[in-house]
């Protein structure tokens, strides 16, 4: 039969076995029940990695009794102190009176680093390990064993009953710190297994936060197998001693509790991956991208601590850059929690310069912007390393290029917390490797965080806001209005007037506020949980605290907002320095002040970790890694209790977020493939531009050079023409940009610019007309909109790992040419134009595509019109046209679909429809609606399609689906 010993038990010791370590069954180790280490085995250690104890043996007994001491007075109140004691006590503090004369010599307890080193040591796996010998003494199913310290223990569990998972080991072990800490003072790691799944923590990791180690190229779970590849892949006695040494921290919190810090899987494999290029020295790039909220602070600190203590790098200094002061102080503030020593910050561009000028050796965390105001070389070392923090915004452009300018011969190392998008390609070219296949050394993704529950899932709860705006009187007031402008003038000044107007109507504002604070008050505040409202504007923010103080009272919200260009003072209360505005938001994090929600605008979308934010209200209409960025300020772990981030959407965003996390790896190769083609273009593509100017003598400065070049275009033709050379020009540069390359035509792009921007074509009048019919157009829409619900009887989307996956996978099948359509849906109300339910039809289709463009419906709104429109259209054509002539080669719903979609129409709506139309065809045959066998099939099948596949559990949606399908036949 199968149980725990002869299954999870027997399987983990073979295969820590086979990974180079020595079983023996504990009852045959030289030990005592009441001892914590195997002392004979760590004096022959000592003997062994030390020549002073060899020749003194009995010097070992002094350094082992300092040891017992240390492991004899541990209480399970101090036992995160004495561990951080012990490691100290191994590799710093280690000093003893053993040198000639009483000289002090640093004493070896580890053979580190080389595989020799290593080679030293004495790795021993063991189980049923008794402590203590007195009656009630505890059973430990395994302990590893390093020169005779237990390092790690583990609990298994049997994979045969249901009812037992690995977290009950893991709640053995949590008793057992309790109950025996002295087991856990020369603790590396705990681990638990039920042979199903590994989990591993730190001594006082709360359960939750345990995680699994997987390999890159396999992350399955749920059979002994998967177990198995997981110890084979962590128990190696080098990764063992690699987390001891460079992979564990200790660091305190605000309430100066000290807790210990472990790393994940990914983040062993991304800082690894840094140092190991650093060590060969080449290449000197890489592009890591580990979503957000997974750890990517913690993967730096780890990098430049293993960084700082690799001997044969002497001493380098490690560099963390960001593009934001927030992203800044969140760093600094996770760096400073984990007592990294040396550590030191560039404020100023003298003390950016200062600090390299002076050739320091240390850990420096600054922002882009202070290479921006730097010139020429700063320290031409080769063992200065720069990590750079969400490196798809400000890094490609000309700050990236100051930067290496400042540091040519350091290593640039760029991280990103969302995928990089088809508009940043040249971030590939900047960080990427061309011998990182898919343009990443280092992938860990949305799906692969919320797996190993380094993150939370997402759920997005839509409340579509139904508005009414009176078209007809808005249209003739506007008319009048704007009858002395030109009709290029009146489109530009709708077109700008459109968004703002909706998102500020007042009667909207109110409506959208209620719904929030009914919401909090009634879902997240007894939850213990706290909110953020995401706003248009900084006028928004105003204008909701104020209906938020009539609702909720004045100490439940406050604004957290750029106080920056507010020559009026309108946002003067809210004005706070640094200090100010992050004790303001620790108050915000504490679970018992009386501030539960923040309204922003642009500010805590990135860098702002607050795991007690469980809802982010949006508001406010956002795109790719913005968009991402934001709604994941919500995903942090906080307790047992937190299952998921929310997303409560009053603008049907929940499209963008899927677009967002799209993004194609074989494009990806293609732009480091053809990055190098564009070197080659650009010397052709600035002389072309240069030709405009032959014989202009381009030293000459001031008004006089400027006008001279003006004089080579006199013609709007010309300058058109110029103008379009000089947009592919620009192109080109951008996505080379930053590259030492281009030093040799700075000078000359530069004078183009220049003279490109004091000809671009430029029309002064939409600003004026903007401001003096601006507000005016605003008030109209205003007075003629009426707010008819705010609607949240929606299911909920739940974007969980599988859902992620399977948009990806449908993304990487998408043709990219859609076929043209013979015969669509105009088509056949073309067609059939002289009957009265066709001209009814075209009416609904208008209104739908009117909608559609406007971003007026959600995708299942969207759907469900779609669904309604494609039934009644079968309907009317089995009346009004003969048999004979109908053509159902076609499904009729996707003809609608191909009729009403536009660019922006997302994919996993199309994904719908297809599978919705292909249910049609494998039941489109006379008399199934008549069969109870029939319409189960057909229900059974769009089930599948709706419910489980797109997690759309939407009853409306789901009857409209089966009328149509009903009707098709």
């Amino acid at each position: 039969m199968f149980n725990e010993d002869n299954t999870s038990e027997k399987m983990l010791i073979e295969t820590i076995r086979k990974n180079g370590w020595t079983y023996f069954p504990a009852e045959k180790l030289p030990r005592e029940y009441n001892d914590v280490i195997v002392e004979p085995m760590l004096k022959a250690a000592l003997i062994r990695l030390n020549p002073e104890i060899a020749e003194e043996p009995s010097r070992a007994d002094e350094v082992i009794y300092k040891l017992r001491t240390l492991i004899l007075t541990v209480q399970p109140h101090s036992l995160v102190t004495q561990n951080e004691l012990f490691k100290k006590m191994i590799f710093e503090d280690n000093s003893y009176p053993f040198g000639k004369d009483g000289r002090m010599v640093p004493i070896r307890f580890f053979g580190t680093g080389s595989r020799k080193s290593l080679a030293l040591n004495e790795y021993v796996v063991t189980n049923q390990w008794v402590f203590p010998k007195e009656e009630g003494g505890k059973r430990l199913d395994i302990v590893l064993l390093i020169n005779g310290f237990p390092v790690a223990i583990g609990e298994l569990k049997t994979p045969v009953r249901k009812a037992i998972t690995w977290l009950d080991g893991a709640g053995d072990i949590s008793a057992y710190e309790k109950s025996i800490p002295q087991m856990f003072v020369t603790n590396v790691f705990n681990f638990a297994s039920e042979g199903k799944h590994y989990r591993y923590g730190s001594v006082n990791m709360p359960i939750n936060l345990w995680g699994p180690w997987h390999t890159t190229n396999n992350k399955q779970e749920g059979t002994l197998a998967d177990v198995k590849r997981s110890v084979e892949a962590m128990m190696k006695p080098e990764i063992v001693m690699d987390i001891f040494q460079f992979f564990t921290m200790f660091a305190t919190d605000k309430k100066y509790r000290k807790y210990k810090i472990i790393c994940r899987y990914q983040q062993f494999e991304g800082a690894n991956l840094i140092v190991e290029r650093v060590k060969e020295g080449y290449p000197k790039k890489g592009l890591i991208w580990h979503f957000q909220g997974s750890g990517k602070s913690l993967l730096m600190v780890f990098a430049s601590q293993k960084l700082r203590m690799t001997p044969e790098l002497k001493n380098p200094t490690v560099v963390i850059v960001d593009d934001r002061l927030d992203l800044e102080t969140q760093i600094t503030a996770t760096f400073n929690a984990s007592d990294i020593p040396n550590l030191a910050s560039a404020g100023s561009k003298e003390e950016l310069i200062s600090f390299f000028k002076g050739d320091m050796r240390k850990i420096l965390i600054t922002t882009i912007f202070k290479f921006g105001e730097v010139e020429g070389v700063l320290n031409q070392r080769d063992n200065i390393i720069l990590m750079v923090d969400e490196a798809h915004r400000t890094q490609e452009g000309n700050l990236g290029e100051k930067m290496r300018m400042a540091l040519p011969n350091a290593f640039f190392f760029g991280l990103t917390g969302t995928p990089i998008n088809r508009t940043d390609k040249n971030t590939f070219f900047t960080f990427g490797a061309e011998e990182d296949k898919t343009g990443y050394m280092s992938r860990y993704s949305f799906s692969d965080s919320i797996r190993d529950k380094a993150t939370l899932p997402l759920h997005f709860e839509t409340v579509p806001v139904d508005m009414h705006v009176n078209q007809e009187e808005v249209n003739v007031a506007f008319d009048e209005m704007t009858k002395n402008l030109s009709a290029n003038e009146k489109t530009e000044l709708a077109r700008r007037v459109k968004l703002e107007a909706i998102m500020k109507s007042p009667e909207r504002i109110r409506k959208v506020c209620e719904h929030i604070a009914g919401h909090f008050k009634a879902k997240i505040e007894p939850n213990g949980f706290k909110g953020q409202v995401v706003c248009y504007d900084r006028e928004c923010c105003l204008l909701y605290k104020k209906e938020f103080d009539n609702l909720l009272g004045e100490d439940a919200s406050t604004i957290v907002m750029d106080t920056n260009n507010d020559k009026e003072d309108r946002y003067k209360e809210y004005r706070r320095d640094r200090d100010t505005e992050g004790k303001l938001l620790d108050y915000f994090r504490d679970p018992d002040s009386p501030l539960k929600l923040v309204i922003v605008t642009s500010k805590l979308l990135t860098g702002f970790d607050a795991p007690i934010l469980q809802t982010m209200y949006l508001d406010k209409p956002m795109k790719d890694h913005t968009l991402l960025q934001a709604i994941c300020r919500t995903n942090r772990l906080y307790g047992e209790e937190k299952t998921h981030g929310l997303i409560v959407d009053y603008i049907g965003i929940f499209d963008d977020v899927a677009n967002a996390l799209d993004f194609d790896e074989k494009n990806v190769q293609k732009v480091i493939t053809n990055i190098e083609e564009v070197k080659k273009q650009l010397p052709f593509l600035l002389r072309k531009c240069l030709r405009y100017f032959l014989g202009i003598d381009r030293t000459i400065d001031g008004w006089e050079g400027l006008m001279a070049a003006q004089e080579c275009l006199p013609t709007t033709k010309e300058k058109d023409s110029f103008g379009a050379d000089y947009r592919v020009l620009n192109r080109a540069w951008d996505a080379l940009s930053p590259n030492q390359f281009l030093a040799l035509f700075k000078e000359d792009y530069l004078w183009l610019t220049k003279v490109y921007e004091s000809v671009k074509p430029t029309d002064g009048r939409g600003s004026l007309v903007w401001a003096a019919l601006g507000a005016k157009t605003i008030e109209l829409v205003h007075q003629n909109v009426t707010v008819e619900a705010v609607r949240d009887d929606l299911d909920i989307l739940e974007l969980d790992a599988d859902i992620i996956d399977s948009f990806l996978e449908s993304k990487k099948d998408t043709k990219k040419a859609v076929k043209k359509i013979e015969i669509n849906l105009v088509a056949r109300i073309v067609k059939h134009s002289g009957e009265p339910k066709f001209i009814k039809l075209g009416e609904r289709l208008e209104d739908l595509r009117e909608k559609h463009e406007l971003g007026l419906i959600t995708s299942v709104e969207f759907l469900k019109y779609l669904l309604e429109v494609a039934r009644d259209a079968v309907e009317a054509e089995k009346e009004t046209v003969p048999e004979k002539e109908i053509d159902k080669g076609k499904s009729a719903l996707t003809e609608f679909f191909n009729s009403v979609k536009n660019s922006t129409t997302p994919i996993i709506v199309e994904r719908i429809v297809t599978d919705i139309d292909n249910i049609v065809k494998i039941v489109r045959f006379d008399g199934w609606q008549n069969t109870t066998a029939g319409k189960q099939e057909v229900k059974k099948a769009l089930r599948s399609v709706v419910w489980v596949k797109y997690k759309i559990k939407d009853k409306e949606l789901f009857d409209k689906a089966y009328g149509y399908v009903e009707m098709y036949y």
